[in-house]
């Protein structure tokens, strides 16, 4: 089997797939791929890393356990893609920082020739195995994926080992305002409140309410089904009660391009909005629209 194909199957699986289950494992054939022991100052980390946020408590409890046991899993490494010296690191971001807070001077790592997609690919599926990641930054990830190397959504369901479903539903997460988005990073909120405040008209006001009376789940969902049931005086003339049909294709679109989508009826025609939230968004979609 190809060096590629060894790689791409180990993709799905994790990297205890793609290391192997012992030391033996770790050298397929020759030294090039074997354990090898490097000076910590010749890694970095990756700018594909989906992870932005490393708890301290968590980190020096890893720091302890590294001063005790050292580091039992080499770190997963590729050549720096600028030709530099040194190495980028693929997986083991935590560790790596974890061994500087112990003392360490050295660390174990395994080389592996990957190209962008597999590296972003491993470091999320990695971090997603070991729930390392908080729901914006897998969505931030399954949207990379998706515009930058052309995952459709059922292709990036079998490469992380996660349903459609989920993925469409961790996606709709980046269409919420970005003081909403913030609140989840900052783990006031969970995915599955802003899930349900997605189906608020205004996400902002009743995400308020939904803090101010620390409102669960299914409390957040039942408010915001109470307030669309609500008359509303002020409504803007022409808009109606939304049809079935075009709400079902809003919220595919708004799936699919991970962006907030809003159809609009006039007359004959009709408006079409897409909402992005900073200019990385915008030039995904433009990306992709071109």
């Amino acid at each position: 089997m190809s060096e590629k194909a060894k790689t791409r199957r180990g993709l799905g699986m994790g990297l205890s797939a793609l290391l192997g289950g012992g030391p033996d494992d770790l050298a397929p054939e020759g030294d090039r791929h074997a354990v090898q022991t490097v000076p910590i100052e010749f890694l970095r980390p990756s700018p594909l890393q989906p992870r932005r946020r490393f708890d301290e408590a968590e980190l020096e409890a890893l720091a302890d356990s590294i001063r005790e046991k050292g580091v039992l899993q080499p770190l997963l490494v590729r050549p720096c893609a600028s030709g530099a010296a040194g190495y980028e690191i693929v997986a083991g971001e935590r560790r790596w920082r974890a061994a500087q807070r112990a003392g360490l001077h050295e660390v174990p790592i395994v080389v592996r020739p990957l190209s962008d997609q597999e590296t972003l690919e491993l470091a999320l599926i990695e971090n997603i195995q070991r729930t390392d990641l908080s729901p914006l930054e897998e969505a931030q990830g399954f949207r990379r994926l998706i515009e930058e190397f052309g995952h459709t959504q059922e292709e990036l369901a079998a490469v992380v080992g996660k349903s459609r479903s989920h993925i469409a539903n961790t996606l709709r997460l980046l269409s919420l305002p970005a003081s909403v988005q913030s609140l989840i990073e900052e783990g006031r909120l969970t995915a599955g409140h802003g899930r349900a405040l997605l189906g608020s008209e205004e996400p902002e006001r009743l995400v308020r309410i939904v803090l101010e009376k620390e409102l669960n789940v299914r409390e957040t969902e039942d408010l915001v089904r109470r307030e669309a049931a609500r008359p509303r005086q002020a409504r803007p003339r022409g808009r109606g009660e939304a049809d079935p049909n075009v709400k079902e294709l809003v919220e595919r679109l708004t799936a699919h391009l991970g962006l907030e989508v809003g159809i609009r009826a006039r007359g004959k025609g009709g408006l079409l909005t897409i909402r992005y939230h900073d200019l990385d968004q915008l030039d995904g979609l433009i990306r992709r629209l071109q």
